[in-house]
């Protein structure tokens, strides 16, 4: 899946909104740059940073256990895990150096004004409106502000699902979804789904064939999910198979960054019933029984749940 690996991102200062990549290396905040007297162990290698911990919006708490929160942690590039039209996925290692403590993460990074693609935000951005006009009228016209403004916009839309879902799925189990560790600007860091010994991502569930029992267990968790959605107003906007994951049986959603508001949104129901269609189309070509994948009905089932209809 690795088409190409892009420059990992620079360390940014407090208040600014994208990343700077013509800097060679950012030292941590508040602390002087001395090359000459510096020992070794000071900053971090070339390819590694600082931990952003401590600049980022943080995700939900209480924090898991594995997080690792320390601002003396240094995070490591590892590779790319996914290169997209909007975003590309990096595999990152934080760790806490001389101790057994780290993590991995996958940091979102989306891409800037000029490299992302924008052709599907207008309907997607209905009902997400920011209070200043001079913001909306760049957003509408698509200036280069603009743009960032709407990178920026996506970005804190999935933060602000993920942490929601979350917190719900947490309380009920009834919904997975990544941890969302931090936003800063328009990189979102978020938990790892894979095996952390060989760094290696769960499945998409596009890759899987499963049947039978698992099938079911799979689709009745879909649904589930879906519900938990509607519930708390919103339709993935871009679900299929691809942006579900598969991790120790379990069902995992991802890619929310389109998430749209079903009720402020007035395409917001066709949003979602063209997301029941299509993974509705997936599980009854793996041979899910008619009668228990009927867009229609599942439809009129998350429309209620938003209370729409």
């Amino acid at each position: 899946m690795r088409e190409h690996e892009l420059p990992a991102p620079q360390r940014r200062g407090r208040g600014k909104g994208r990343f700077d990549d013509d800097e060679p290396q950012f030292l941590k905040r508040g602390r002087a740059a001395e090359p000459a007297l510096a020992e070794p162990d000071d900053e971090p290698d070339p390819e590694d940073r600082w931990s952003s911990w401590d600049e980022a919006v943080h995700g939900p708490e209480p924090h898991p256990d594995w997080l690792v929160t320390e601002l003396a942690a240094r995070d490591t590039e590892l590779g790319v895990l996914k290169t997209g039209k909007e975003a590309d996925v990096h595999l990152v290692r934080r760790g806490v150096p001389d101790t057994g403590r780290s993590c991995l993460l996958a940091a979102k990074r989306y891409r800037d004004a000029q490299h992302r693609l924008f052709h599907r935000d207008a309907g997607y951005l209905e009902g997400r409106r920011v209070r200043r006009s001079r913001e909306n009228r760049a957003m509408a016209g698509r200036t280069a502000f603009g743009r960032q403004m709407i990178a920026g916009q996506w970005a804190a839309a999935e933060f602000a699902a993920l942490s929601r879902l979350w917190e719900i799925g947490s309380a009920t189990g009834r919904i997975a979804v990544p941890y969302p560790v931090q936003l800063i600007g328009t990189e979102l860091m978020l938990e790892f789904v894979g095996d952390p010994d060989e760094g290696t991502a769960a499945p998409r569930l596009a890759q899987l064939r499963p049947e039978g029992a698992e099938l079911r267990s799979l689709w009745e968790q879909l649904v589930d999910a879906l519900v938990v959605l509607a519930r708390a107003g919103y339709a993935h906007g871009d679900l299929s198979p691809y942006n579900l994951l598969v991790h120790r049986g379990r069902l995992v959603m991802i890619d929310l960054p389109q998430v749209v508001d079903v009720v402020a949104n007035p395409q917001g129901p066709e949003f979602l019933a063209r997301d029941v269609r299509v993974v509705g189309a997936w599980f009854a070509s793996r041979g899910l029984p008619p009668d228990g994948a009927d867009p229609a009905e599942l439809t009129g089932l998350l429309l209620r749940e938003a209370g729409i209809r």
